[in-house]
This record gives C-alpha cells, sequence and structure tokens, in this order.
C-alpha cells in the first residue's frame, strides 16, 4: 500500500508540474496576445482556473502524505508516549471525519452539475467539482493507512507529532544556546 501512495503522489506531483507549466504558458500568451494583438484566447483562461483547481486538489494529496500542512504541536509535544498516541487516533478520526463530509459535498456538487456545462469549453462541470472526490476519497486512504501503520506499530515516536520544524526560522531552544 505504502508502494502505491508513493506512486500516485509521484504521478500527481508530475500532473502538477504539468498543469502549472500549462498555466504559465496560456495566461502569458493571452496576456501577449492581449496587449500586442489585441485579441486573446477565451479557452485559457478557463482551462487555467479548472488546472489550478485540480492543482490545488492533487497538492493537497501529496501535502497530507509529506505531513506538510499546517500544524502546531505545543500541546502534543509535551504529552507522554500514550498520549501521542490518543491524540494521533483522534486528530486522524477528524480528518477522516473531513474527507467523509468533502467527499459527500463534492459529490453532490458533481452529480448536481453533470448536465451543466462551462461557459467557454462546453464541458460539463462535474470535471471541474470532481477534484474534491478525488482529494477526499485519496486523502481518506492515507489517513486509514497511516493508522493502520499506528496499529501495527510502525509508526516511529517521532512521526506522531506531525508539525516538523520550518528551515527558516531556528528553533527557540537554539536560539538561546551561546555561540561555542
Amino acid at each position: 500500500m505504502q508502494h502505491l501512495i508513493d506512486a500516485i503522489c509521484r504521478l500527481f506531483s508530475f500532473l502538477m508540474v504539468a498543469c502549472l507549466a500549462l498555466m504559465v504558458v496560456m495566461v502569458f500568451g493571452n496576456v501577449v496576445l492581449r496587449y500586442g494583438f489585441n485579441s486573446g484566447i477565451a479557452t485559457s483562461e478557463e482551462l487555467s482556473r479548472w488546472l489550478f483547481v485540480w492543482m490545488t486538489f492533487l497538492g493537497a494529496v501529496v501535502a497530507m502524505r509529506n505531513h506538510a500542512h499546517l500544524g502546531t504541536d505545543s500541546l502534543v509535544s509535551r504529552l507522554p508516549l500514550a498520549g501521542r498516541k490518543v491524540c494521533f487516533v483522534l486528530a486522524h478520526l477528524v480528518m477522516l471525519w473531513m474527507c467523509w463530509l468533502m467527499f459527500k459535498g463534492g459529490w453532490q456538487q458533481t452529480v448536481i452539475n453533470y448536465a451543466t456545462t462551462s461557459a467557454v469549453m462546453q464541458v460539463s462541470m462535474a470535471w471541474f467539482n470532481a477534484g474534491g472526490v478525488v482529494f477526499a476519497a485519496l486523502g481518506a486512504i492515507i489517513v486509514v493507512h497511516e493508522l493502520w501503520q499506528l496499529a501495527r506499530g510502525r509508526i516511529e515516536e517521532t512521526d506522531l507529532v506531525g508539525v516538523s520544524e520550518s528551515e527558516d526560522e531556528p528553533h527557540p531552544q537554539r536560539a538561546l544556546r551561546p555561540p561555542r
């Protein structure tokens, strides 16, 4: 399962780069056409918006896998091991609930907008809303996998605190120490 999740995240990273590159080319090309030739490509605006939405949801899956979302550890880091495990399970159960809510809402929007087409590209708006469904389903798989890893005893004690220090700012304890 771990290899499958890693492969999906590598694929998503590639797709995000492709989306970003396409967005840059389309938006830059449209700017040049508007200011240089008083014309433009209407499809590029709408497609850029769609790519941005999908890139955001794919990036959210990759960030969830890499534990790169924002968080705080001021309470959890001070707890004993059992407390960290309880907080880990509770946090993951809340994340599962949030994934369910996103899946349910995204699915409802996808069904509602199935027959609606976009203004310029004339493509079903269900594709636009499906990004949330994909994120919710894959995010839930990642969360369940991490809970399974905890149940099997394969999560390190350091991984129970899901926040990593910023590389931009020095650690407060290290900053107070005099240099040697």
